[in-house]
């Protein structure tokens, strides 16, 4: 009955002739790695193509992550960096006290402390600019009591004592105080530590969905062919033999739909940055209004191509381990 059920599925399109397969089981007992000429699975179908496709949709959205993880690794780095390159000397107006004359000890004793590189105070202008978020455009500042500010330029971290610059600065400059920053790169380290975080548990999440669709897909396969493997096993096919035949199959689908996921992310990424050089134009400015730099760098890039491997990898092994506990548990 199994030799006629055989030569039935032999006029059903399946990818190559069951004869073949039957060659290829039969040399499975001789060659502990017989090389494949057909697929077991057909490649061609509805349910292949769309599982290329849900593959494809999970790897563009992981890539997605992947860059936006990138953009927030870069922005912090790069505010990190600007920020500890510079320290601030604040000066508040004291009573009695001519603040301008402050101001000059404060640059004086910031310039003569080893490993800084300039000092300046921020014009009028430049103050007024930072406030006018809080006090508008138009907002007299030399008629209110706001502190000025003295921008230190740090031109050798090594060599410099921020303990003992800021207990000259308290010591001679009425009214003054030093600011270093750290509390805010504190924060910005935080931020990006947490939306990284974020961006790596999205990433796993959607593996695990992915992982979850290969396995309803391998069974799937396996019911849909439980004709052809029980031929298979009837001619001495272990099951390491199919194992291996959906492994490729699954492999080659891992590998489409992830290089079509991460093209599509990387070309998202590309015309993204192009958006971001046009900050000139009206729609690149109003571009950096609402999102800023999104410039997605060569670590975005970079994961964009691996987890189209990471995305193989990982169809391959849940497709070999979903037909090893699915053929182990088959009925007699």
């Amino acid at each position: 009955m199994v030799l006629g059920k055989a030569l039935a599925l032999r006029k059903k399109p399946t990818g190559e002739s069951l004869i073949g397969l039957v060659r290829k089981a039969r040399r499975a007992g001789s060659d502990p790695a017989p090389r494949a000429s057909g697929p077991i699975i057909p490649g061609q179908s509805v349910a292949g193509s769309a599982l290329v496709a849900v593959v494809a949709i999970m790897c563009f959205l992981a890539c997605l992550a992947v860059g936006a993880a990138s953009v927030v690794y870069d922005a912090a780095r790069d505010w990190q960096k600007a920020i500890s390159s510079e320290i601030t000397i604040q000066v508040r107006p004291v009573a009695g006290v001519d603040i301008l004359g402050e101001i000059d000890k404060a640059i004086a004793v910031a310039e003569r402390s080893p490993g800084i590189g300039s000092a300046r105070v921020l014009t009028d202008t430049e103050t007024q600019d930072l406030l006018s978020p809080w006090l508008g455009p138009d907002a007299d500042i030399t008629a209110l009591p706001v502190p000025r500010l003295v921008v230190v330029a740090i031109r050798d971290p090594a060599r410099l004592n921020l303990a003992a610059l800021s207990r000259q600065i308290g010591e001679v400059v009425q009214g003054a105080s030093l600011d270093d920053h750290a509390i805010w790169i504190s924060r910005l380290s935080g931020m990006a530590a947490s939306m990284i975080a974020a961006a790596i548990a999205v990433v796993l999440l959607i593996l695990a969905a992915m992982v979850l669709s290969i396995v309803f897909a391998v069974r799937a396969a396996i019911a849909g062919n439980k004709q052809i493997i029980d031929v298979l096993h009837f001619v001495g096919a272990t099951d390491r033999f199919i194992a291996q035949e959906f492994q490729r199959h699954f492999l080659l689908t891992g590998l489409k739909g992830g290089l079509a996921g991460s093209l599509s992310a990387m070309l998202i990424f590309f015309l993204v940055g192009i958006a971001d050089r046009t900050g000139e134009t009206p729609y690149g400015a109003q571009v950096d209004a609402l999102i800023g730099n999104v410039s997605v760098g060569a670590g975005g890039y970079f994961g964009a191509v691996a987890t189209v491997f990471v995305v193989a990898v990982l169809t391959a092994l849940t497709s070999r381990i979903a037909v090893h506990q699915a053929l182990r548990v088959r009925p007699i």
